[in-house]
């Protein structure tokens, strides 16, 4: 009896299956045991009062006097310069790649528009800098990357 040399269709086709299963398989586990932090605990929150901030940006775009920050390597001092006197404010301090490294610092009010923020203590690497503040009628808010090295 001579045997032909045609394919088995059911085998292959079940053996398609079967790969194509340990591969949906393969990807649902790597998903689902992958880490994904948001940039905040309460991000569906924050994101419900974002038109305030979408606000702020606004107003310090319209100022006539631009805001700026700079990072001085010498120094070790972070510089934010604000166009206007402040009355209260904050600056946040995030970490990318970290989270449990972020925090704030309060601006106190003060007439003159320079802060001054020490980096010693910092991890070193890249902090994305964020400014709230408010001269008492509108609130503004300022961002910036820096690198420490």
């Amino acid at each position: 009896m001579t045997r032909s040399n045609t394919i088995n269709w059911g085998g292959a086709i079940v053996l398609s299956f079967v790969v194509f299963a340990g591969f949906i398989g393969t990807m649902v586990y790597r998903m689902i045991s992958q880490r994904v932090d948001l940039v905040a605990d309460n991000y569906y929150q924050q994101e419900e009062v974002y038109q305030k901030q979408i606000e702020r940006i606004q107003h310090t775009s319209l100022l006539k006097q631009k805001s700026s920050m700079t990072y001085s390597v010498p120094d070790q001092i972070i510089r934010i310069a604000l166009p206007t006197s402040v009355k209260k404010g904050e600056v946040t301090f995030f970490r990318p790649s970290d989270k449990n490294l972020d925090f704030s610092v309060p601006v106190l009010a003060q007439s003159n528009s320079l802060v001054t923020i020490p980096t010693t203590n910092l991890k070193k690497g890249l902090w994305k800098i964020q400014t709230t503040w408010t001269d008492g009628r509108e609130e503004y808010y300022l961002e910036d990357e820096v690198v420490i090295k």
